[in-house]
């Protein structure tokens, strides 16, 4: 059984939480809390599974609370959120930064037994994560938001990719948005190629999460639009619901894509699209998540010759994509997700001064 602890302040969100939850004849909802005060006495005398996060509470909110546990004793949080105020969204960003391994949409009585809904996502959700080895967080100023930049890499040697590679498309899943945060913090400014990203997201949450990266990223950080020239020195999100491709003249092709089942947005679509336009001069990064999206694809592109990487085991929250690729032989180079935005100035840009 997973043990779920709900922190929640509204009554009517709590019943539908508990409702949802419990309809899983492997979750058991062991308690409930109607803020953060309540959740830290609460698990002073249990231990769940994993916590369910609101964000917007009285007393202590749903970022606070997510610190406090990652700094005391850490365990699975996963923020459930409404997405329709930017404030909540940045706060469940926040939280994420905090240690939260998740962000969801906050379901509603109408979504109870919807096939692929929100309910659904979050029964899902908090089983995986409760099997997830989270790392405590050392207390920290709370004036001390975000991670710092890290300083400019140096390289020892010269790739002979270095100077010839046009575009990198990174692919995440579940785990993803700590790990793409971490490898943005250590690319310089001038990196010298655009940086296209699909990251598996709840809709709504997409925007919150690309002004989250620039906080840490020299670089800077937008959501695609179609149409566009991607630069090098940019990072581009793909839009919710939508499948992002790049031409051969550098131009972004974003559409929408409402197909019943599609995965939108979709690594197999980010991969195979940069792979028909630059072949070998292209570069892949497929980084921790569940499934296989993206593994076929990274497979074409290491046949092309174009060089790829793997977040390794140790390192994902989990390892179903990456995994996928391994077992393919689509991946060059598997790295620790601390070492892959080297990697990627080094194969992109070479020896620096």
């Amino acid at each position: 059984m997973t043990k779920v602890l709900i922190v929640e302040d509204s009554a009517v969100s709590r019943e539908v939480l508990t409702r949802i939850l419990s309809s899983d004849p492997e979750i058991e909802v062991i308690g409930t809390a109607n803020n953060g005060e309540e959740a830290l006495r609460f698990l002073e005398r249990s231990t769940p599974d994993v916590v369910t996060m609101d964000i917007i509470m009285p007393r202590m909110d749903g970022y606070e609370t997510t610190r406090r546990i990652m700094e005391s004793r850490p365990l699975p949080v996963v923020v459930v959120s409404a997405s329709v105020s930017r404030e909540e969204v940045r706060k469940s960003w926040k939280a994420v930064d905090a240690g939260a391994v998740a962000v969801l949409e906050k379901p509603g009585f109408g979504d109870i037994g919807v096939k692929g809904g929100s309910a659904e996502k979050l029964i899902e959700t908090v089983k995986i994560m409760s099997q997830v080895k989270v790392v405590g967080r050392r207390a920290r100023p709370k004036d001390v938001a975000g991670l710092p930049a890290a300083p400019p890499p140096t390289f020892e040697t010269v790739h002979p990719s270095a100077g010839k590679i046009q575009v990198v498309a990174v692919g995440a899943s579940t785990g993803g948005p700590p790990a793409i945060r971490e490898i943005l913090a250590r690319l310089p400014s001038n990196f010298g190629a655009p940086i296209l990203i699909v990251q598996h997201i709840t809709p709504g949450f997409t925007q919150g999460f690309v002004d989250w990266l620039n906080g840490v990223s020299p670089m800077t950080v937008q959501t695609a639009r179609d149409g566009e020239r991607a630069l090098p020195g940019n990072v581009y999100v793909a839009p919710d619901r939508c499948q992002m491709g790049i031409d051969r003249g550098h131009v972004l092709r974003v559409q929408r894509d409402d197909r019943r089942g599609a995965i939108a947005p979709s690594v197999a679509s980010l991969f195979k699209s940069i792979v028909e336009a630059f072949g070998d001069r292209s570069l892949g990064v497929l980084l921790t998540g569940m499934g296989r999206d993206g593994a076929r694809e990274l497979k074409l592109m290491r046949d092309r010759g174009a060089p790829t990487i793997a977040q390794d085991k140790e390192s994902c929250v989990i390892y179903g994509m990456p995994g996928e690729a391994m077992k393919l032989d689509a991946v060059k180079y598997s790295l620790h997700i601390e070492r892959i935005g080297e990697m990627l100035c080094s194969l992109v840009m070479g020896k620096r001064d």
